[in-house]
């Protein structure tokens, strides 16, 4: 198991705001170097957070960062942004596939636009950006890919609340899976990793509003579970884990912290998991 992250290379998709600026201040703390992707350039009246803010926050963090303007679902965009960080820091040690579209409506409210836009970013910008670094994390002495994605439920009322969205962040899951067998013999540990909880991301504060802090934690508990995870060894492989299962495998039995609800019952259960009550189509 490799203890720290120092002086290993990270690359973070979705890298300006909520989930992936706090992976990349994570890994920056644990003395990594930084590859930030993500397309957000100039400040968004409507969402904070941009690709300098969040390397201003890894170099005080005490990582080094490089900033990569990049559309996942642009191949070219990828290759380039990739080709960039390894150039910049010599290699690629890790992948988190964090950059996600997240969008729930049914079927006759989803327009063919935004069903492709869920696939080119939780599927296709995935892919591509595994294979723009798969020849720097061949070379890497314990090559990491993390996908934020869920577990493979098939329970019907999971994959009929939301079909297009799930068909998305499913297929991600399945590149898990099958990353994890083709990469088994490099090696390359290949997991998903998803949280147990609502967490205050971008991405469901603005599909659901403020009022979502309510009920969730902070992004911070993916970002220490992702730490933890990619700290592992390659054997670690083939995975779905939550944050909660990688936090409490490390002995952190304390999650109080990371609540942004007022009580552990305000808490919601995430989308996907087992324990969680299915929904009502």
């Amino acid at each position: 198991m490799t203890a720290t992250l120092s002086d290993r290379v990270v690359i973070v998709t979705g890298a300006s705001r909520g989930i992936g600026r706090e992976i990349a201040v994570r890994v920056a703390a644990d003395g990594a170097r930084v590859g930030l992707l993500a397309r957000t350039e100039a400040p968004n009246p409507k969402l904070a957070g941009t690709l300098a803010e969040t390397a201003e926050a890894v170099r005080a963090a005490g990582g080094q960062a490089y900033e990569a303007v990049c559309d996942v679902r642009e191949a070219e965009s990828v290759v380039t942004a990739v080709a960039e960080v390894a150039d910049a820091f010599g290699g690629i040690d890790v992948v988190v596939n964090n950059a996600g579209a997240l969008d729930l409506r049914p079927t006759s409210m989803l327009p063919p636009k935004n069903f492709r836009r869920l696939l080119a970013v939780n599927v296709e910008g995935p892919f591509a950006v595994v294979q723009a670094a798969l020849p720097h994390l061949r070379r890497s002495e314990n090559a990491h890919i993390v996908n934020v994605s869920p577990p493979l439920n098939l329970e019907p009322a999971w994959v009929g609340a939301h079909t297009g969205h799930t068909v998305g962040k499913y297929a991600e899951s399945l590149l898990t899976v099958g990353w994890a067998a083709e990469f088994a013999s490099i090696p390359i540990a290949v997991n998903s990793l998803w949280p147990a909880t609502t967490v205050a991301s971008t991405g469901m504060l603005v599909a659901m509003g403020e009022d979502v802090k309510a009920q969730a934690r902070d992004p911070r508990i993916m970002a220490d579970a992702l730490q933890a995870l990619v700290t592992r060894s390659t054997d670690c492989t083939g995975n779905f884990f939550t944050d909660e299962q990688v936090l409490r495998d490390e002995g952190v039995t304390d999650l109080a912290g990371y609540r942004l609800a007022a009580t552990e019952d305000d808490l919601v259960p995430n989308f996907y998991l087992d324990s969680t009550p299915l929904p009502t189509i």
